[in-house]
């Protein structure tokens, strides 16, 4: 098979793909079935930015958003509240308070063993983080070089994907959370 026309065949890539795609994913798949030579990444790179300014030229209700080293094709954020009520009427299994805590323990602390974790918390979490795991939220970056070698854990690609973010430095900062509420006594001691 020969790509003439490439352009709808990324296209059709981003859209099938549940998670975001790179350019080199896209590169690789092409060639297995291309007889011509190898599509190069810039001239995917270049389509990509066509695809993502159609969709735009269009005002469609989803864009094309460049996530977690990929691409992937998402609803608009102004049809986020719409989204949002449906996720709640067809969410059964939502976060606990407790999955929540820990997970943003490993995004902020990662790579973190499940025993800092724990001290953190103040509770035991061998549930919660096998959850997480469950929901791939989470996975295991390998194994600390402390004592008994526990295993170390951070954030998916998923969880990258799930919160529409690249990075984790594009999580909050920390002093962007606090509020005043959340202080006490005087600030001056």
């Amino acid at each position: 098979m020969s790509f003439k026309e490439p352009e709808p065949f990324i296209e059709a890539l981003i859209f099938a793909s549940e998670k975001s795609i790179s350019a080199e994913e896209i590169q690789q798949v092409l060639a297995e079935f291309s007889e011509e030579e190898q599509i190069s990444i810039a001239t995917i790179n270049a389509l990509i930015e066509q695809i993502r300014q159609k969709y735009l030229d269009l005002n469609l209700a989803i864009e094309l958003v460049h996530l977690n080293g990929g691409y992937q094709f998402l609803t608009r954020k102004e049809f986020y509240p719409v989204i949002n009520q449906l996720q709640i009427q067809r969410s059964r299994k939502k976060l606990s308070q407790a999955a929540l805590e820990t997970l943003s323990i490993i995004a902020y602390k990662q790579p973190v063993t499940k025993l800092e974790i724990e001290q953190i918390r103040g509770v035991n979490c061998d549930y919660t983080v096998q959850k997480l795991l469950e929901k791939e939220l989470i996975s295991i970056a390998g194994k600390s070089e402390t004592v008994g070698k526990p295993l170390l854990y951070a954030t998916s690609g998923l969880f990258m994907d799930y919160f529409g973010i690249n990075s984790t430095k594009d999580l909050p900062q920390i002093t962007e959370l606090v509020s005043e509420s959340n202080v006490i006594g005087d600030q001056s001691e």
